[in-house]
């Protein structure tokens, strides 16, 4: 009687003497979610020195890079941005001895360009590049899809019509309008064909037509080439299927070739139109310089700088790079290649997830 009154106040005051394997299993799952808690902590922990680590070695590999572009891009270009805030200063001193040097401007050269004496000028050079980059660009999409899908194609003969197509582009730009300014000469090849007699290289809209189709020869191949990689990419299971389907050759084009040739191409128009916006040497080699109907910014800041006016010149160079930043920002939001965005949403991905392995 005595032990079983001692045995229930022991079970009483004790409960786990009663019921030992449920405290167990509960310590159990304390216990093994701790162990989850912590490895999940050191996981965190090693992905966060991993990253920095990373982080470090790529600093350190781009570094020579980082150093020659600061060397290459970013201190002329902050030293064209100082120049265009001065103006040169050739005055005589009280005694008549030439006194040279240079004189703050401020936005003074900026004003002339946009709303003074060099309005009409630099508007003008404005809509020729403008009219020159649209043009050909287009041009230079339709022809260069043309060629990709002609390369594209398996016959005999390939390879010797790849290199006669890609053998323009090939050319130097000097080079190329030195050879159109021989075929638009006033006893060349192009009146020759046409039966007249046009002066080409004069001031006016034949001058334009003669840059355009000389910077289309020029460098549409260079959009077939990378529209051809675009193409090789594509599987042939996929035209199978819908030539199964009784899809046709147009069909075909528009709902599977364009569509998945489109990064590819959008990438050949990017480069471009930025290297459209800088046109200089052809225009320059074919008709001459100072003729308004040809002249883009690169040859209005060139003319500049040859009049020794580097103030103005260099107002006009920083206009076009802040001009061709803007149109490539344009084009890279318009066109969905937002590396930025996509690496950042990869990153808050992989944060969460992090953090849901942490919790689990």
């Amino acid at each position: 009687m005595t032990h079983e009154v001692i045995g229930r106040h022991r079970d009483e005051a004790d409960p786990a003497a009663r019921d030992g394997t449920t405290m167990t299993t509960g310590t159990a799952t304390r216990t093994s979610g701790g162990v989850r808690r912590q490895d999940g902590r050191r996981r965190e922990r090693r992905e966060r020195t991993l990253t920095a680590a990373t982080t470090r070695l790529a600093g350190i590999l781009l570094s020579p890079t980082l150093l020659v572009l600061g060397l290459v891009v970013f201190y002329p270009l902050l030293s064209a941005l100082r120049q265009s805030f001065f103006t040169e200063n050739d005055e005589l001193d009280a005694e008549g001895f030439v006194v040279e040097g240079e004189k703050f401007n401020g936005l003074g050269h900026y004003f002339d360009a946009i709303a003074g004496e060099g309005a009409p000028r630099f508007w003008n050079a404005v809509w020729n590049t403008t009219m020159f980059t649209t043009t050909t660009v287009v041009l230079e999409v339709v022809l260069g899809m043309a060629m990709a899908l002609v390369m594209h194609r398996a016959f005999r003969g390939r390879a010797l019509v790849r290199a006669s197509i890609l053998v323009p582009w090939a050319i130097p730009t000097a080079v190329s309008g030195l050879l159109w300014r021989w075929i638009f000469a006033p006893d060349g090849i192009a009146n020759e064909v046409l039966g007249q007699q046009v002066v080409w290289s004069a001031d006016g809209p034949q001058a334009q037509l003669a840059v355009i189709i000389a910077e289309v020869w020029k460098t549409a191949p260079f959009v077939g080439l990378l529209t051809l990689a675009g193409l090789q990419v594509i599987p042939g299971e996929v035209y199978e299927a819908a030539v199964v389907d009784g899809a046709g050759g147009w069909r075909r084009f528009l709902h599977i070739t364009l569509p998945l040739v489109k990064p590819a191409l959008l990438v050949a128009v990017l480069f471009r139109v930025l290297d459209a916006l800088r046109m200089f040497d052809l225009p320059f080699v074919l008709v001459g310089q100072q003729k308004q109907s040809v002249e883009t910014l690169s040859m209005l800041a060139w003319q500049e700088a040859t009049n020794v006016r580097y103030g103005a010149a260099a107002a006009y160079a920083t206009i076009m790079f802040l001009y061709v930043a803007l149109v490539a920002f344009a084009l890279v939001r318009l066109l969905g290649t937002d590396v930025v965005g996509e690496a950042r949403s990869q990153l808050r991905s992989r944060r969460v997830r992090s953090r849901e392995a942490v919790v689990a």
